[in-house]
């Protein structure tokens, strides 16, 4: 299907007053200039160290793919960003020392974060987003390492925040589409167990990131089952090419000057299609990572692939499980109680 540009405006539908639904695959030139200014700074630190300034990209991609408030008021919440993201991952980091306890928080983040949704607009924040970032830190035992991810987050927030207001500010969309319903204690509850199983699984075969299926299974796991099945099938296909990309560009040993261009132009690429409806953004994510974990050892990458696509497999069957099979199975089991 051809790639559909997004005006910098939203369009509104002349006979309902509704935002048209997004197109499965959008590009914005704005954005990707956007997303260009925010990962410059992380680009020019590349030049002289690839892996500081990977892994400041890395921090600023939240913030790219939030999209561009209208009014420079609004703009600071790109800020709250990075702490929505950074304080989380520490708090996995914390955790990733404890399994027992580990497996139990997320199970009881995950039930607290669908209760916040029910009652407030940032609990989706939190669901959506916050939630997983304590799954990825899962991945970092070493708190230090956990303490300077989470800083960079704040500070590729910060940075992108400071840039975001040279943009002038226009008029907010004249309409939206409809809020999407709160999600179920149900929900929350097969979100849970999701999230605890794929923890459990990572700390019992001793996985090296363990965050990896965790954040997977949060990550895809929406109230809706045509939403989950997007990123489903999404999210696989999507890691798997910025994988493989990733390793082909490190396998030439490029200089400096090539990763620091590879990773402002992933930013803008992440930026200009964060309104996609296919779930494309993990593209973007594991390219970023892959770089950061292979730049200084290309020999590595057959084994970080394998580890990747099978830990995303994992998180993406458990999700699967807890958020189509297991609401279906029920369905079934109730509708033939009915018919007896």
């Amino acid at each position: 299907m051809p790639v559909r540009r997004v005006p910098a405006s939203v369009r509104v539908d002349a006979t309902s007053g509704e935002a048209p639904a997004p197109p499965r695959l959008s590009w914005s030139w704005a954005d990707a200039a956007l997303g260009a200014a925010y990962a410059l700074p992380a680009a020019l630190v590349a030049l002289g160290d690839p892996g500081r300034g990977i892994a400041l990209a890395v921090g600023v991609l939240p913030a790219a793919v939030a999209g561009l408030p209208p009014r420079r008021r609004g703009r600071l919440l790109i800020l709250a960003l990075g702490l929505l993201t950074g304080l989380p991952m520490l708090v996995g980091g914390l955790l990733a020392g404890l399994p027992v306890a580990a497996v139990a928080a997320v199970a009881g983040l995950a039930l607290g974060a669908v209760w916040l949704a029910r009652h407030a607009r940032a609990g989706r924040i939190a669901m959506v987003l916050s939630l997983p970032m304590v799954g990825i830190g899962l991945s970092y035992p070493d708190v230090g390492q956990a303490a300077r991810l989470a800083g960079l987050m704040v500070a590729g927030s910060a940075l992108a925040c400071a840039v975001s207001m040279l943009w002038p500010e226009r008029e907010p969309p004249v309409a939206r589409r409809p809020p999407e319903p709160p999600p179920t204690l149900d929900y929350g509850l097969r979100l849970a167990a999701a999230g605890a199983s794929a923890a459990a699984i990572g700390f019992a075969f001793d996985l090296e990131h363990v965050g990896w299926a965790t954040a997977a299974a949060l990550l895809v796991m929406r109230p809706t089952a045509e939403m989950q099945r997007l990123r489903s099938v999404g999210r696989i296909c999507a890691v798997a090419l910025g994988a493989v990309v990733a390793i082909a560009l490190v396998r030439l040993q490029p200089a400096a000057a090539w990763l620091a261009l590879a990773a402002l132009a992933t930013i803008a690429g992440a930026a200009a299609t964060h309104r996609s409806r296919w779930y494309v953004t993990p593209a973007f994510t594991t390219f970023l990572v892959f770089l950061l974990l292979l730049h200084a050892d290309p020999a590595d990458s057959r084994w970080r692939l394998g580890e990747r696509l099978i830990e995303t497999c994992v998180g993406v069957g458990l999700a699967y499980l807890f958020g189509l099979a297991v609401p279906a199975l029920r369905d079934r089991l109730s509708a033939t109680a009915r018919g007896r």
